[in-house]
């Protein structure tokens, strides 16, 4: 088992807390937060350590998940590396690409694992569906939430569009070519509905909208590629494939085909992936332990983390060119 801590105890940092100590691969050592009223009663009601210091944390694992305010990341981030230790950190990676690029080149200096916690990797639609996403060359994703204001301390792109973000670039094996968007304040002092339009070099297109003020949630993501449509929703933990293929001389009567203008018959053939229940923040967390344990390149690594923020903020910077 390896000694693990959380830096930050709110909302998720419970989670994480709760996560790690139910766990048989971590041996959760306790949590340090800034707050002292808070981490009072945290210790008082869970009954799990509280550290006085962040460094002091530190020093007792062997691996320590970041979930403190973004603002926070790249200061808590470094003192663990610096520290020689495993780093998990809750997304976006850190408030600018120069931070996330020094915490990715400092992790492999002090030869330690780092993880950012992108949760809809590991969400079982996802995982599912993800090895039959093959070259796709249109993506849509659209991802709702009802208006909540933890979180808006930074836009909407680092709160909800950069799962999407990173999930794409995750399964299209291409460079950004250019990236379009638009992004509107209605309650928040940053945009609280966004779309983005990212073109790939190799002429793939994603088409990503997020809202955080919307009257209902949605998380649903849709890939098309030569002869097949895939279709994942990530709130419903659901996913659907629809493939295309030739239709064979003779055709059953239930068989659905479809014959182009040039004559050509297909038929539709549609498959539900078998879906394993989970709890992906747990998933996650056990990944990173096989990733360090196995010495090998984690799940969803700080390079990865570093593109999609790289990602969210050119779709940020181009607000400003409205």
């Amino acid at each position: 088992m390896l000694k693990a801590g959380v830096l930050g105890a709110g909302h998720l940092g419970k989670i994480h807390l709760k996560l790690l100590q139910q766990s048989t691969k971590y041996d959760l050592v306790g949590f340090f937060d800034a707050s002292k009223e808070a981490s009072k009663q945290i210790e008082t009601e869970f009954g799990y350590k509280s550290f006085p210091s962040m460094e002091s944390l530190i020093d007792a694992c062997d691996m320590v998940v970041v979930v403190t305010p973004t603002s926070t990341h790249f200061e808590c981030a470094e003192k663990v590396i610096r520290a020689g230790k495993h780093l998990f950190i809750e997304k976006p990676i850190t408030e600018t690409v120069a931070q996330a690029e020094q915490i990715r080149d400092l992790a492999k200096e002090m030869k330690v694992r780092g993880q950012v916690g992108q949760v809809e990797r590991f969400n079982p639609a996802f995982q599912a569906i993800k090895d039959k996403i093959h070259n796709p060359m249109f993506i849509e994703t659209h991802r709702l939430a009802e208006f909540n204001p933890r979180g808006t301390d930074v836009s909407v792109v680092l709160d909800l569009m950069i799962h999407d973000i990173d999930a794409i670039l995750s399964v299209v094996k291409s460079s950004v070519k250019s990236v379009s968007s638009s992004g509107v304040s209605v309650i928040s002092e940053t945009p609280d509905i966004a779309n983005a339009r990212i073109e790939f070099e190799n002429g793939c297109v994603a088409n990503l909208t997020a809202s955080r003020i919307s009257l209902k949630k949605m998380r649903k993501a849709r890939f098309f590629q030569r002869d097949a449509y895939i279709s994942v929703d990530f709130l419903e933990k659901k996913c659907e494939v629809v493939k295309m293929k030739d239709a064979p001389k003779e055709i059953d009567d239930f068989a659905m085909v479809l014959t182009n203008a040039e004559g050509i018959k297909k038929q539709i053939y549609f498959e539900n992936p078998k879906i394993e229940a989970n709890n992906a923040i747990l998933d996650e967390l056990e990944s990173f332990y096989e990733a360090i344990k196995a010495d090998r390149t984690p799940e969803v690594s700080l390079k990865q983390g570093t593109e999609a923020l790289r990602v969210a903020m050119l779709i940020i910077e181009n607000f400003k060119k409205i």
